[in-house]
């Protein structure tokens, strides 16, 4: 198994391999999207949620969940690949894939030190925040401004094609 696919794990797994670095004092973030057509916005909210922490994690929505999220045909790429592309980010440590539409089953199940959301939602907005306060998890709000999206990237590959 390549070292890239040996980051992505199941749940139980994840847990599994998250106690020791913890027991040895480590700290984990969290980060979750869907990540479906990867753009630099992508990789600067990953670099700096794995600066809030020792260990970053991320989360990905499963095929049927970005469905739900985001309408058909999304996602365009399916999740095992995208958690394959997401692993080989240096900045990652681990990927799981989730099938809730938000992580608030995650955030209980995984407890990170901190939950990483991008630029787009404030401490206020995040979805989770509750959860989040009530495990005594802090929420970093990162990334560049929100400038980059995948439906935008594909709106300009469409236009150029139509042209």
């Amino acid at each position: 198994m390549s070292v890239t696919r040996s980051k992505i794990l199941t749940l139980d797994r994840l847990t599994a391999a998250l106690d020791p670095p913890r027991r040895g004092g480590s700290t984990v973030a969290l980060a979750n999207g869907l990540f479906d057509v990867l753009h630099v916005g992508h990789l600067r909210y990953l670099e700096a949620a794995s600066n809030e922490a020792d260990l970053l994690v991320v989360a990905i929505n499963c095929d049927e969940s970005a469905r739900t999220l985001k309408g058909s045909p999304r996602p365009y790429v399916p999740q095992d690949q995208r958690a394959e592309l997401l692993a080989g980010f240096e900045c990652v440590d681990h990927v799981t894939i989730f099938e809730e539409l938000d992580v608030e089953a995650l955030l209980r199940t995984l407890r990170p030190d901190v939950h990483c959301k991008g630029t787009d939602y404030t401490e206020e907005t995040v979805p989770e925040a509750e959860v989040a306060r009530e495990l005594g998890i802090r929420i970093a709000i990162v990334g560049d401004p929100k400038r980059h999206a995948t439906e935008d990237l594909i709106e300009r590959i469409r236009s150029s094609h139509d042209s």
